[in-house]
């Protein structure tokens, strides 16, 4: 029969939704509060969560370990390896010299940093979300935006703020088709056709924050003053991001979303600086203000990027067959990747675990899963179009390894704390813990869709991943609503657009973006920084999706 979570542990719902947050709460005060390292506030975080799902929940040591081991497996395979390769790549880079060229390419563009950060933070960060996910956009453009001269901290914060308009999306629109791949049988529907609708509907909640996100960034890097004086450049980019974010999820494929929003931003705001340069370069207090520069790109501009060209047409050409669809089996290389995945149930853990209403419509074995996609991994395509690179670029296999051993050095503590965090949230997962933590905030009633997006908020700061926060609370999400009578697909996408406000605090991503600009330890700063831009966001999010469902029902599709 196996093991059945008990919602409601300390009797009353709000007390047993106390007790499951003291994992949270741990790591909370641990990280921002106590100002202690990533490791050791996650190690504390694991202990109270390991103790919260014996003590508290009842949960049979075996089972509590056995979550808390498959996190770890999880961690490694589906987030550190990405992140390790997204870091590497970039360092692969440096050490050829090549990035010597793409920061004078940059500057060439401009030298004003509030237009380089609308490039590489908001444009390419967001290109690099649609095309890998993980936590390559964050690792990758903190480092470039480092290396130009931003002040490193910033350069975290500025990429952690800017990832949030794409995510929703990211990995080829990978959250929404979990989404709906979950979900499809409690609606009575064909997979794709729900993650149609979803992709629809957060289409129509996104684009009204993604807009503004570019004035954001130029706000908190420059102050209010500074913003409106590029007030031509922070328009461009984000309403042309956000009309073709909204143009493509409505009416193309929620897997070409981000690819064509950013491309298209990009391209926009270049072409605006060929007419047009704000009237005062600005530069960060301790720079030196260059001259007046032309604007015409500098020499050498597609050497300076064959890199990143490379990296991007690999992860395309591993995803060649989400995004054109029918092709011939020959010309299908993701599925010709695909072959070599390994899917295997977790021994001692799978289908031990019983979930029953309201999180599932009917008493059900949960599973405990594990897909190792060897070769259509990001993190095995960065890992490619690394050493591509690095051979295009006249790098011996020497300096390869050597750049490789370096980044295992500069990543070990950041990717000791992802595992950690993983196991953080498949302990509280499969005690029950985030379960009761998600019925809670949907007693709310007619406020369920603004406390809708906290849920998925919750999930991806545990996972640090949207696609795994609708495995978390997708479900749920969709099922409760149906008891609420409200729109199912608002609720699943609300889960999915709230939860891209988390992006920014969760200790992974904090993690890696700490670790790619070598200022390990000082992810309690960053959460300090971003945590109530976080939450602010998060609300955001959930008044647009009260909206919709109260006053603007007519904005979500059919």
């Amino acid at each position: 029969m196996g093991w059945i979570q008990d919602y409601q542990p300390a009797g009353p719902l709000w007390l047993s939704a106390l007790m499951a947050a003291l994992p949270v709460v741990v790591l909370l005060v641990a990280l921002g509060i106590a100002r202690l390292s990533a490791p050791l506030s996650a190690a504390l975080s694991l202990l109270t969560a390991l103790g919260v799902a014996l003590i508290g929940y009842g949960m049979p040591a075996r089972l509590a370990f056995d979550s808390a081991a498959m996190g770890i497996v999880f961690g490694v395979w589906s987030v550190a390896w990405i992140a390790f390769h997204a870091v590497y790549f970039h360092n692969v880079t440096v050490a050829t010299g090549r990035f010597e060229q793409i920061k004078s390419v940059l500057a060439g563009f401009s030298e004003d940093r509030r237009l380089q950060a609308l490039l590489i933070a908001f444009g390419f960060g967001a290109l690099l979300e649609g095309i890998a996910g993980g936590g390559s956009p964050i690792a990758i453009t903190a480092a470039m935006m480092a290396a130009l001269g931003f002040p490193p901290i910033r350069a975290v914060v500025l990429a952690l703020l800017a990832n949030t308009a794409p995510v929703a999306f990211g990995g080829l629109g990978n959250p929404l088709i979990v989404l709906g791949r979950l979900t499809a049988p409690i609606l009575g529907m064909k997979q794709d056709q729900a993650t149609d609708l979803y992709s629809s509907m957060v289409g129509r909640q996104l684009p009204l924050i993604a807009w503004i996100v570019p004035a954001f960034l130029v706000i908190v890097m420059a102050g209010w003053k500074r913003m409106i004086e590029i007030w031509p450049a922070v328009l461009t980019t984000g309403l042309t991001f956000a009309v073709m974010q909204y143009v493509t999820s409505n009416f193309i494929s929620p897997s070409l979303v981000d690819v064509i929003a950013a491309l298209s931003a990009m391209g926009a705001l270049w072409l605006l600086t060929r007419f047009w340069q704000p009237p005062t370069i600005w530069r960060f207090d301790d720079e030196p203000t260059p001259a007046q520069q032309s604007v015409g790109l500098r020499t050498g501009t597609l050497s300076a990027w064959m890199p990143y060209v490379i990296l991007i047409v690999a992860i395309f050409l591993s995803r060649i067959g989400s995004i054109i669809k029918n092709l011939p089996a020959w010309l299908d290389l993701s599925a010709l990747l695909h072959r070599a995945d390994w899917k295997f149930p977790w021994p001692g853990l799978h289908n031990e675990v019983i979930q029953h209403a309201p999180i599932t419509a009917k008493d059900a074995p949960y599973a405990a899963t594990i897909t190792i996609d060897w070769l259509f991994s990001p993190g095995t395509i960065a890992l490619i179009a690394a050493l591509i690179a690095g051979f295009a670029m006249g790098a011996k296999p020497g300096l390869l390894v050597a750049t490789y051993r370096k980044t295992l050095h500069q990543m070990r503590w950041a990717l000791l704390t992802i595992f950690m965090i993983l196991a953080i949230a498949f302990v509280m997962n499969y005690s029950g813990a985030t379960q009761t933590l998600g019925l809670a905030l949907a007693t709310t009633g007619v406020l369920f869709p603004l406390f809708s997006a906290y849920i998925g908020w919750l999930g991806v700061f545990l996972t640090g991943s949207d696609a795994s926060a609708n495995s978390l609370f997708g479900p749920m999400q969709v099922i409760s609503a149906q008891q609420l009578h409200i729109s199912p697909i608002l609720a699943g996408a609300t889960n999915t657009a709230g939860g891209v406000m988390a992006k920014m605090i969760s200790p992974q991503n904090l993690a890696i973006g700490a670790t790619a600009i070598g200022q390990s330890g000082k992810e309690g700063q960053l959460l300090r920084m971003t945590f109530w831009w976080s939450l602010i966001l998060a609300f955001v999010v959930g008044l647009i999706a009260l909206l919709q469902a109260t006053v603007l029902e007519w904005m979500i599709p059919g």
